[in-house]
């Protein structure tokens, strides 16, 4: 009695140093992400040293003559850019991160139930009512005219997309696969109605809708800043709370339903609060793409797909992600391009690499 059995220590050794390194892979995506925040309050036509920039965060206050513009252009121009990145990148890698774990499926993601379609088409409509003269008084008294209701619509359309899916989930109890189809299917209804849009648009109201649907991260402020941050703050507790049972859907619903797992109701909580969060950060910044396909793989394979670790790294890669994308359609071209245009550009090759490796890890 008392003896311990033979490889129960090797094993225990093995597991504490795989969560070390797990560990040490967070801690380098954060630290990583921060190099490229401070790097994007660095860079710009206003020439600040890193002391500087340090200084204005903590104090408030530049130095020299130019103090003030100084600490206007860091509070009032580059710091809500910079964590506007962050919020929607780690949004958008948390969504892919969950949806791909409760619905069983790599090539889930924030966009597969048609969100960036129905987000675009609302988007699209409030664009042609707004230049059409036809907005509330109301919209254009809150001093943002068009603008809220060009978000309010483009998250509400998203919205809709999400309640269709989970209507059709609660209806037929249908499969993960059943519910990637009908994303599809939805996103292929939203896109005939945004061609018709663009379609009857004058040309000012096509190149405003066809820019949207690009994806700028130029018109946040403090205030589309903090919305993003509350529901991605609201999501993420949910979901760190429900790690688990994601961890155990993963395995199949019958494994996880015998693990008490109520796997119905699971998949429909986590496809909505996914889409939610989804819908604000999108309904504000425009169609970002591949973000939340590609930051839960590259995530996986530094900390494996343990949803402990996984949905931590899925958000700080998504926020590294969104950074440098931001850094290089800032800064690497001489002109502003649109940071969907680099997400998608960056992405898609980086993804088919992934995929890739992943199938000649397998074959080997």
């Amino acid at each position: 009695m008392g003896e311990e059995r033979p490889g129960a220590s090797e094993t225990t050794e093995r597991y504490l140093e795989h969560s070390r390194r797990r560990a040490l892979s967070l801690a380098g995506l954060a630290l990583a992400a921060f190099a490229m925040a401070i790097a994007t309050l660095r860079l710009g036509s206003t020439d600040l040293s890193y002391a500087e920039i340090l200084r204005i965060i903590f104090t408030g206050e530049g130095s020299g003559p130019d103090g003030w513009w100084d600490s206007y252009v860091v509070w009032n121009l580059r710091l809500p850019i910079a964590l506007s990145a962050v919020a929607i990148g780690a949004a958008l890698g948390l969504s892919g991160a969950v949806m791909q774990g409760i619905l069983r499926n790599p090539l889930a993601s924030p966009f597969t139930l048609g969100l960036s379609n129905a987000s675009a088409f609302g988007a699209s409509l409030g664009i042609m009512i707004s230049m059409g003269g036809l907005s509330a008084g109301w919209f254009a008294a809150a001093g943002a005219g068009g603008h809220i209701l060009t978000v309010i619509l483009a998250l509400g359309f998203a919205m809709l997309a999400t309640a269709v899916v989970v209507l059709l989930v609660r209806a037929t109890s249908s499969s993960p696969e059943t519910i990637v189809l009908a994303g599809l299917a939805i996103s292929a209804v939203f896109s005939s109605g945004l061609a018709f849009l663009q379609y009857i648009a004058d040309d000012v109201a096509l190149q405003t809708m066809v820019f949207w649907q690009f994806g700028s991260l130029d018109k946040l402020d403090w205030r589309s800043l903090g919305a993003i941050s509350a529901t991605l703050a609201a999501a993420a507790v949910y979901f760190f709370y429900k790690r688990l049972d994601y961890n155990a859907m993963e395995a199949g619903d019958d494994v996880a339903a015998g693990l008490g797992v109520d796997v119905r109701r699971a998949r429909i909580v986590g496809l909505s609060m996914s889409a939610l969060m989804t819908a604000v950060a999108v309904s504000f910044a425009g169609i970002i793409g591949f973000v939340g396909l590609l930051a839960p793989h590259v995530a996986r394979r530094l900390v494996g797909s343990d949803n402990r670790f996984l949905l931590i790294g899925s958000m700080l890669v998504g926020a590294a992600v969104m950074l440098l994308a931001n850094i290089i359609s800032q800064h690497a071209f001489g002109v502003v391009v649109p940071i969907g245009i680099i997400t998608s550009a960056v992405g898609g090759p980086l993804f088919l690499y992934i995929l890739i490796r992943g199938h000649k890890n397998a074959s080997g």
